[in-house]
């Protein structure tokens, strides 16, 4: 496979990254970058762990080619906010503590920034349909669900 270069702007910065046109953007995140947020879990973009927002919206960065990244908006978790200050939607998963073993929150969070993105005020079955892909071992649905209803609820307050 030939490796070239290719610049991939990630979290608002711009990196140039040598690599075959069809290595998995996951690859690229973790192995080049050190962005963890993001994480392998099936390799197959079933699972949702290694979710990403590419031009906003929520794609499996396990089976998105590097190549089809070039002159797009890449965001992983890493680029939300920070430890001091989280996203709106990093608060509310830590207010209902929408955790267990928190492999998937990487993916349910992504993937509800994207889904709040579009619609700001979602149903639970919207929110729900929108988190349908995304797996959960543990079974902390219920709180990851109150967790996009509060971010939800929280931006509703913010905007007015």
């Amino acid at each position: 496979m030939t490796q070239t270069p290719i610049r991939l702007t990630v979290n608002g910065r711009i990196h140039e990254i040598t690599a075959a046109r069809d290595t998995p953007l996951l690859y690229v995140l973790r192995n080049d970058l050190a962005l963890n947020g993001p994480k392998y879990g099936c390799g197959l973009g079933e699972c949702g762990s290694c979710t990403v927002l590419i031009d906003g919206a929520a794609a499996r960065s396990c089976v998105f080619p590097i190549g089809g990244c070039a002159g797009r908006d890449i965001v992983t978790l890493e680029g939300l906010g920070t430890r001091d200050k989280p996203d709106v939607v990093q608060q509310a998963f830590i207010d209902e503590q929408a955790a267990q073993c928190g492999y998937c929150l990487n993916g349910m969070i992504m993937t509800t920034k994207a889904l709040l993105a579009i619609n700001p005020q979602p149903t639970e079955q919207e929110a729900l349909a929108a988190l349908r892909y995304n797996l959960c071992r543990c079974g902390t649905h219920i709180e990851i669900l109150r967790a996009v209803m509060r971010a939800s609820g929280q931006l509703a307050e913010a905007g007015d």
